[in-house]
């Protein structure tokens, strides 16, 4: 709604006021595959405290002196495989972009709400959409950190990020934050729905289903990270769902990195493991992404996919992501409406 002008001084500045703001907020992505794209990226990922927590004393010279020279572009080559070229970006952004535009579709029956997106990392930022829907007259926000099951270095440092920027705004929106939603209804639909789906374009019968989430360091998990036992409540209720015994769907973790033991079973040695004790057939699945990216498209469709078929599997097929799908949006717009009570 407009400022009422009528109460303010002839000199008084236009006000915009009584809006209600939702910005989703995904991982982040690079904006070109070249070394100088994906070594900002990197850079901005890897020297955030939530994302690696070792001293810095003992990471920064191995993150300037060996990762930043060598990692940009073994990564710019997978990121190139799985870029969006008709676009001209990764397809993380491109689903992020059309979730929001979808979700404003949907609350056009609420003219006080705008939906916006942006990026931990990378581009959009989330304080240049703070400010922006500041500007447009948000006094209140609601924050949307794009992951089902929460984890510090994902969920925390979203929150982080966005709680930094009110630090330095005299005025402040009110900001709320959803909650993980791991085991909501609506969620766990939308995956088995998914799943059935997807069997239904197969000419074959998968003997697995195997949910690769992505995995965080087993230091974090015992520090109290609540991730692994919400990564494991979504399959548990994903399989009652699906109505499938216990050894027809198997939890594995993926993207370890550096040299700690990260959550297992590892998603890479259990494919090559399965395929060769002899399975034939597995369908992989990845709950933990809201859309498709680097880790789901080039990691599982292409690596987990090859590893298996390499060593004595038959058949294997990749479950996308929910995305922009009429699935995936039910669970966003669900979450969305549920966590704005009060507010609208």
């Amino acid at each position: 709604m407009a400022a009422d002008t009528a109460h303010f001084p002839a000199n008084h500045p236009p006000v915009k006021f009584g809006k209600v703001g939702v910005l989703l907020v995904n991982l982040g992505t690079p904006d070109g595959t070249d070394y100088t794209s994906m070594r900002r990226y990197l850079k901005e990922f890897l020297m955030d405290r939530r994302v690696i927590e070792w001293s810095r004393l003992f990471w920064y010279p191995i993150l300037f002196g060996i990762v930043l020279n060598r990692r940009p572009q073994k990564v710019g080559k997978a990121y190139e495989e799985i870029w969006n070229h008709d676009l001209n970006e990764s397809y993380l952004r491109t689903y992020t972009r059309s979730q929001a535009e979808k979700m404003a579709e949907s609350f056009k029956d609420l003219p006080n709400v705008i939906v916006d997106w942006g990026m931990r990392y990378g581009q959009p930022s989330i304080p240049s959409r703070i400010q922006w829907l500041k500007d447009q007259g948000c006094e209140k926000i609601l924050l949307f950190p794009l992951y089902p099951q929460f984890a510090a270095a994902t969920t925390a440092t979203v929150n982080d990020k966005a709680f930094e920027t009110l630090l330095k705004m005299r005025w402040q929106p009110a900001l709320r934050t959803v909650p993980p939603y791991h085991d909501d209804p609506v969620y766990i639909e939308a995956l088995a729905n998914s799943v059935r789906k997807h069997y239904e374009t197969l000419d074959w019968e998968p003997d697995l289903l195997i949910t690769s989430f992505h995995g965080i360091p087993q230091s974090y998990f015992k520090k109290g990270d609540p991730y692994h036992c919400q990564c494991m409540k979504t399959a548990r209720l994903l399989r009652e769902k699906l109505d499938l015994p216990k050894d027809k769907l198997m939890v594995t973790f993926q993207s370890r990195f550096g040299p700690e033991e990260w959550l297992q079973p590892y998603t890479d040695k259990t494919v090559e493991k399965l395929a060769q004790d002899g399975v034939k057939k597995i369908a992989i699945m990845n709950p933990g992404f809201v859309s498709d990216c680097l880790e789901t498209l080039e990691e599982i469709a292409g690596e987990a996919g090859e590893l298996f078929l390499h060593n004595g599997g038959e058949k294997f097929t990749h479950i996308p992501c929910l995305n922009d799908s009429t699935d995936g949006m039910w669970v966003l717009e669900h979450v969305v409406r549920r966590e704005l009570g009060g507010w609208i």
